[in-house]
């Protein structure tokens, strides 16, 4: 039997955001790779995925100094001569075989440098796909034909045989036993490469599924007005009475991304990134019911900072928000995220309205500032200067220069702006730009601020998502002493709450519960609870987010030295969610449960 305190001599990241990081995945890695204890525990790591050559923005990021990519061979690049003959003449015979572009070459991570292999199918050869696809079929079941419409399916099937064949032409799984590599699938995506291993070398490799969401369920949780206060009651009832998630809500089998993950129990583990990740796994039925799924959550990267630097950034923004309100505010809360719907935004402005009558009565005021834009390449700072001479952009906006676009008009002025327009203690500011500096921000904003001041300066962090499978942005941060306000359908909580347990300290966390609701509305069986639609949910939410802004005021810091307690709790907090330890408890040890007991 291998021995476990060896370090494993392959692991094989299959991700879409192999090359670049482009969201939570992304983070994800870039934390997971650079960590010490990752990088004892694993001896050779690989990231394969897609390269997205028909995408400008993407091949931008690609090739960005800021991604720390040095490219040893590429034909899209035309960069031949980095590797050694043999290696160029076998990835160029790859090539040949599917029509595509391979990129090989390595990627710094910290202190850390580790391989990337990626392939564009911008031009492929339809025939391998076409076999693939029938195998894919044929081995498990899916009906490749029945999404073939969609372009991301499509995509994934491409890259899967190619990338399978540039492995196998570096050599790199060369005399290793089938305990010593693994792939790991990030999410649905990266499945496709999982099948390639399986058909082409049944048995040879030691696979993992990582769910960083069930996608199932966010499907169901966005699609309906309901919501999460929907969904969870509908499957924690079903979870007493032994139902499943298509008893309830019917036959997904249109939905490609289910009929892929519900074959992730052909994998030798699975991982999820929080334990209602589980739930939403085990919700699937059949096998899912009893097999091992691990939570691995993701960790933190913790950053010590003394109380003046937390003082300094937090006085950065009140002065920012001076130059643009004409006050000074007590409290400064953000919300750093994407403008997409899971994250809940309006909830925000929901606890907000209760927080202005409570905070006007104790004569305090709040700023929160939202940074989150649909446009994440960010706007120019000609034009954002413009704006800001002609309307006071970020406090002004207009849907008519280019300014608002998206899901930001209907949250500004059906949200921002209402509540601006009667709030007596508080003001909510949109800054729908990427960058948090002058540069990018306008001249209103402190030329000595940069991105660290919102997440070191602020007093609390909102993350109300109605689908959140963890929430990295949400309480980093609780590193400097922040309070942090979540929802709880937010899959780090269990994690914070584990930690603080152990210390023996608070969590600096405030947990909105939008999923409970009033004995009004009893909840029998599953499908009492499909009849909570929006009403039942605004009915929630308003009653909820009361409570969430009493205790909010509550932990409020009012001194120095109670900033000064928080940020020693936050501190300690972060240090025991590292990423050295999510390798060494969580991910590591999920590992060693793939391999075969006596391998």
């Amino acid at each position: 039997m291998k021995d476990a305190s060896a370090p494993i001599p392959l692991v094989i990241h299959a991700s879409h955001e192999a090359g670049a990081k482009i969201g939570g995945i992304g983070a994800m890695l870039e934390g997971l790779l650079q960590s010490n204890t990752y990088n004892i525990g694993v001896k050779r790591t690989m990231l394969v995925g897609p390269m997205f050559g028909w995408d400008s923005m993407l091949m931008e990021r690609l090739n960005s100094p800021e991604n720390q990519l040095t490219i040893h061979y590429s034909s899209l690049h035309g960069v031949f001569d980095n590797v050694a003959p043999h290696i160029r003449e076998a990835l160029q015979k790859v090539e040949e075989s599917y029509r595509v572009a391979l990129l090989y070459g390595k990627r710094t991570f910290g202190e850390r440098e580790h391989e990337v292999l990626l392939v564009d199918v911008s031009n492929p050869d339809p025939d391998y796909i076409a076999q693939f696809k029938y195998h894919v079929w044929e081995h498990y079941g899916i009906d490749c034909a029945r999404y073939s419409h969609d372009p991301e399916f499509n995509l994934y099937m491409a890259i899967a045989q190619p990338l399978y064949a540039a492995l196998k032409a570096l050599k790199v799984d060369e005399g290793l036993s089938p305990n010593e590599r693994f792939i790991i699938a990030h999410e649905w995506l990266g499945m496709p490469v999982v099948f390639a291993a399986q058909m082409n070398e049944p048995g040879h490799w030691r696979t993992v599924f990582y769910a960083h969401e069930m996608a199932t369920a966010r499907l169901l949780v966005e699609s309906h007005s309901g919501h999460d206060t929907r969904f969870y009651n509908a499957m924690f009832k079903a979870e007493e009475q032994h139902m499943d998630l298509e008893t309830v809500f019917g036959d997904q089998s249109y939905f490609f991304k289910h009929a892929i993950i519900r074959q992730a129990i052909r994998c030798d583990n699975i991982f999820a990134v929080g334990s209602l990740v589980v739930h939403e796994l085990r919700f699937l039925g059949g096998d899912f019911t009893d097999t091992n799924i691990d939570v691995v959550y993701n960790g933190l990267v913790s950053r010590d900072i003394t109380i003046d630097e937390r003082v300094e950034s937090k006085r950065r923004l009140q002065q920012y928000a001076k130059n643009l309100l004409g006050f000074r505010p007590d409290f400064v809360f953000t919300h750093v995220t994407r403008m997409v719907l899971s994250k809940g935004l309006w909830r925000d402005l929901k606890v907000m309205e209760h927080l202005d009558e409570l905070l006007w009565q104790e004569g305090k005021t709040a700023v929160l500032f939202v940074l989150s834009t649909s446009v994440p390449a960010g706007r120019s700072p000609e034009l954002v200067r413009q704006w800001e001479a002609e309307y006071g952009w970020p406090v002004g906006h207009r849907a008519d220069t280019g300014d608002l676009v998206g899901d930001e008009i209907a949250f500004f002025f059906n949200g921002v702006e209402p509540f601006n327009r009667t709030a007596k203690a508080c003001r909510v500011v949109l800054i729908n730009q990427y960058g948090w500096d002058q540069e990018h921000c306008g001249l209103r904003m402190p030329e000595e601020m940069s991105f660290p001041d919102i997440r070191q300066g602020t007093d609390l962090e909102f993350g109300q998502s109605i689908y959140e499978p963890f929430g990295i942005s949400q309480i980093e941060p609780l590193n400097f002493g922040a309070l942090s306000c979540v929802s709880n359908v937010c899959g780090c909580i269990s994690f914070v709450e584990s930690v603080a347990e152990d210390i023996g300290g608070p969590t600096n966390l405030v947990i909105a519960d939008y999923v409970t609701v009033p004995e009004e509305f009893p909840i029998k069986t599953p499908f009492d609870a499909l009849d909570i639609d929006w009403g039942v949910r605004d009915w929630v939410e308003t009653e909820n987010s009361a409570t969430a802004a009493r205790e909010i005021l509550n932990k409020l810091p009012r001194s120095r030295k109670a900033m000064q307690k928080m940020l020693e709790d936050g501190t300690a907090l972060a240090h025991r969610m590292s990423w050295d330890v999510v390798a060494e408890r969580f991910f590591l040890p999920g590992l060693e449960k793939a391999r075969e007991p006596n391998g």
